[in-house]
């Protein structure tokens, strides 16, 4: 199991279309992959779980992946957080 920490830097948080990304690229590994904002943990690869944190830009949250790709997995999500453009 890995987990990372990453502050969220897309402008408008994880809102419907980047929640949808996310998703999309969470759907490509074979591990199993959690958000965690809080107390709150959710499947990364449910569009409704992710929509329902409610992440904002600048919010710390940590991604934990579990399975045969999972750095690979955490890598390309948190890249995506940091780095994506509208």
């Amino acid at each position: 199991m890995i987990e990372k920490k990453v502050n969220v830097t897309i402008e408008s948080g994880l809102e419907a279309r980047p929640a949808a990304l996310f998703v999309q690229i969470a759907s490509q590994y074979d591990s199993q992959i959690h958000v965690l904002l809080g107390d709150k943990q959710v499947n990364a690869k449910s569009i409704m779980g992710m929509m329902s944190l409610g992440v904002l830009e600048g919010q710390e949250l940590t991604l934990r992946a579990e399975g045969s790709d999972e750095e690979e997995a955490v890598n390309a999500l948190v890249d995506f957080l940091t780095s994506h453009k509208e």
